[in-house]
């Protein structure tokens, strides 16, 4: 059984609630999602070529390590959360929570967790390695949707009873990501939250106070590890220091710039060779710009930009407030670290190495993109 607001709603909510239900999913959503999916496959196989036959002597050993440690998860978990009740997610919202900080927690236990980089992000099991931030995500849009849904509009716009709580969650959060530390991802889940506390009846002057008080902890982050400077200093200067902090953002504007408006061609692409870094990652954008052009670029982010007003067509025929806060929530996901990413790579962003929802490689990133894809299309099923 859901837990449902009875209260009274908002006006933009009681003229956009829906009269009837049906059983079809919206298979706009799902050819938009399936649409992005499929190109960011090809984009993968091409980007990432180079490094498996360098690293694996197979051209294609990275693409299908992505298929069968991503999409083919990433897949079942689609097809079975959106035939089962969303409404079960909102009874073990609170199991969400928890599990999160476990897994969070789980990435500094001796012999499990795993750094790559600078960071200590990664779990290695039995051979079998995962990023549980990425799990997280999910996790705490269902937790806080629920907790939200629970609470209804009026405590949440209070201080003491919405916001002071709703920091405190979002801390217990924050805090192990800092430690591991991926600034990238806490970013992305920072604004997912505030997204979510936002539309349940957050006070746009606490998420200003919030934002204030993020900055500050922003500042002492970046004055703690001198690269967060350097690549602050890189962005306000990309020119400074091309061969050094500057090489990665340099290198993506020779990517992006080469490709002109219809690309040296798929497969084509010269800064895939060692020249640009994690072109399989967070550089992959870049890539597809320089092999298929501006145009083909420009529909890339349109996908993302008709998700976007998709997703927010959705939660507001969503049949309670739960659903809208869960799409509202995985929307928000889906489009801001789309647009962090793509950002980063133009120039007006701080590098952070985000990836590009279901385009860039990583099998943890796109099984909990399917995940979430499933339980969009769940919902739609009952607007």
């Amino acid at each position: 059984m859901r837990f449902e607001t009875r209260k009274k709603r908002s006006f933009g909510e009681n003229i956009f609630r829906p009269k009837a239900r049906t059983e079809r999913p919206d298979y706009v959503l799902i050819g938009i999602i399936f649409s992005i999916l499929i190109f960011g496959l090809i984009a993968l196989s091409s980007a990432s070529n180079f490094q498996s036959y360098n690293q694996f002597n197979d051209s294609y050993y990275l693409f299908k390590h992505q298929l069968l440690f991503g999409l083919l998860p990433g897949l079942l978990l689609f097809f079975v959360l959106a035939k089962i009740d969303y409404g079960i997610f909102e009874k073990y919202s609170v199991l969400s929570f928890i599990l999160s900080i476990i897994l969070l927690i789980s990435v500094f236990v001796p012999g499990i967790g795993v750094t790559y980089g600078r960071a200590r992000s990664w779990i290695n099991v039995a051979g079998f390695s995962f990023q549980p931030a990425e799990i997280v995500k999910l996790l705490l849009i269902v937790s806080l949707s629920g907790w939200f849904a629970y609470r209804g509009r009026e405590k949440t716009a209070d201080f003491w009873n919405g916001l002071v709580p709703f920091a405190f969650i979002l801390g217990l959060i924050c805090l192990p990501i800092i430690m591991q530390p991926d600034i990238g991802t806490l970013a992305v889940i920072v604004l997912i939250a505030l997204v979510i506390y936002f539309v349940a009846g957050g006070r746009l002057s606490h998420i200003l106070g919030l934002g204030l008080a993020g900055l500050g902890a922003f500042g002492i982050l970046v004055a703690q590890a001198p690269y967060r400077a350097e690549r602050l200093m890189t962005f306000l200067h990309p020119e400074l220091d091309p061969e050094g902090i500057g090489y990665h953002i340099n290198q993506a504007f020779l990517a992006i710039g080469s490709g002109g408006w219809f690309g040296l061609g798929l497969g084509q692409s010269r800064q895939k060779f060692a020249y640009l870094p994690e072109v399989m990652g967070d550089s992959i954008f870049a890539i597809i710009a320089e092999e298929l052009g501006f145009i083909v670029s420009a529909g890339l982010v349109i996908l993302f930009l008709t998700l976007l007003f998709r997703g927010l067509k959705l939660a507001q025929l969503s049949p309670d407030n739960f659903s809208r806060y869960v799409t509202v929530g995985i929307i928000a996901w889906f489009t801001l670290q789309a647009f962090l990413n793509i950002a980063a790579m133009v120039g007006i962003m701080p590098l952070t190495g985000i990836p590009l929802p279901f385009v860039s490689y990583g099998g943890s990133a796109l099984m909990s993109a399917l995940a979430a894809a499933g339980v969009l299309v769940n919902i739609s099923k009952h607007t």
